[in-house]
């Protein structure tokens, strides 16, 4: 029984990056004998078992052919007899397809290595184009390493355009679809990610409302890799600013053909509603009263402050300070103070608008 640590963390350690999951394979062995040594068995599809200490993942080598559609569309041979060698030729990229045993000696039949210097994303092998999840991941890493000056070499680009046009793209699942743009909008440059994909023609057969944006408000991209390159903006922020310049139904068509999740669904639907708001730009306390009631600020104050520090970003308004202060001032405003008045009914809610109303006018917001 041999134990490598291989893919990620391998490349990472060579690129003298952050090394975050480590995954293990092991070659020679059989489940039997992983689960004598108390390895918990956890691989559904194949042999993955999770190390009684550490809790890592440890596979057993394998091979996959493909027998059928999509990227779940494989056999999957895992036996003593696999080589290392073997189990790293099924992998996507030759900076994945590497090992390093307990001694440091690292194992690369591929030529990883020699990529790494070339800053060049490579298919290991022809086996590439069996796996439509590989044009997503092979963008989602050009978008990880744009900034190290990787980019995707020339022919595993044209299996990337030639996967995307076999129609083996609308296999895969939306759950996994979205772990791969979740991913990319993680990078300093998720631009990159969705350029190349519209490039191949991905972006076109998997969202369409999208492949129009682009098209429309390129400029988009640009806005996504500012706030990519900033701390404090969220994922749900960097997502919706995709939407930028886009109309109102472009959240609901967007979804459509998205796994989004709930916040990043609200923050793409606040920030295509947010852009059409005259308060946003005039500072009439009437104009940004009504603001706050069509993006119901007064319950969402949270949701409207990040979204109004992506108009503050894309220069759309140079007052996010005063917005979020007038907000939370007229908040303070409560229905509760005016029921111990003895106000009832309807009027409670009359009687609030009126005086958070006067309290935005005492505030000179134009000023």
């Amino acid at each position: 029984m041999q134990v490598y640590l291989v893919g990620g963390a391998v490349r990472d350690e060579l690129l003298y990056l952050p090394v975050k999951d480590r995954d293990w394979v092991v070659v020679g062995a059989t489940p039997e004998q992983m689960e004598n040594k108390g390895f918990r068995p956890v691989g559904k599809d194949f042999p993955v078992f999770l190390h009684p200490q550490t809790h890592e993942e440890y596979a057993l080598a394998r091979t996959e052919r493909k027998a059928g559609k999509g990227y779940k569309g494989f056999t999957v041979i895992a036996s003593p007899e696999v080589t290392l060698e073997e189990d790293l030729l099924r992998r996507d990229l030759t900076i994945n397809a590497m090992a390093k045993d307990a001694a440091g000696n690292i194992y690369d039949p591929y030529k990883g290595q020699q990529d790494i210097e070339k800053k060049q994303l490579r298919a290991v092998s022809a086996a590439f184009s069996e796996d439509p999840l590989r044009v997503l991941r092979t963008a989602r890493f050009a978008a990880r390493f744009a900034h190290l000056g990787f980019s995707v070499e020339a022919n595993t680009l044209i299996k990337m355009q030639q996967l995307t046009a076999s129609g083996e793209l609308g296999y895969l699942t939306a759950e996994r679809v979205w772990i791969e743009v979740e991913k990319a909008l993680a990078t300093q440059t998720p631009s990159v990610f969705f350029k190349l994909l519209a490039k191949i023609g991905a972006v076109e057969k998997l969202w369409p409302p999208l492949a129009k944006q682009l098209t429309n408000n390129p400029d988009c991209l640009i806005w996504l890799d500012k706030a990519a390159q900033q701390a404090t903006f969220s994922l749900p922020q960097r997502f919706a600013l995709l939407g930028w310049g886009a109309e109102l139904t472009f959240a609901e068509q967007l979804t459509t053909c998205l796994l989004l999740p709930k916040n990043y669904q609200r923050h793409l639907k606040a920030l295509l509603l947010m852009q059409k708001q005259p308060g946003l730009l005039s500072l009439q306390a009437e104009e940004v009263m009504a603001m706050f009631d069509q993006l119901d600020a007064w319950r969402q104050a949270e949701l409207f402050n990040e979204v109004v520090e992506l108009m503050q970003l894309t220069q759309a308004t140079q007052q996010a300070e005063k917005l979020k202060n007038s907000l939370e001032v007229a908040r303070s405003l409560s229905a509760k103070d005016l029921v111990a008045q003895g106000i009832k009914g309807p009027e409670v809610g009359i009687e609030l608008a009126k005086l958070r109303l006067e309290k935005l006018k005492s505030l000179a917001l134009d000023k």
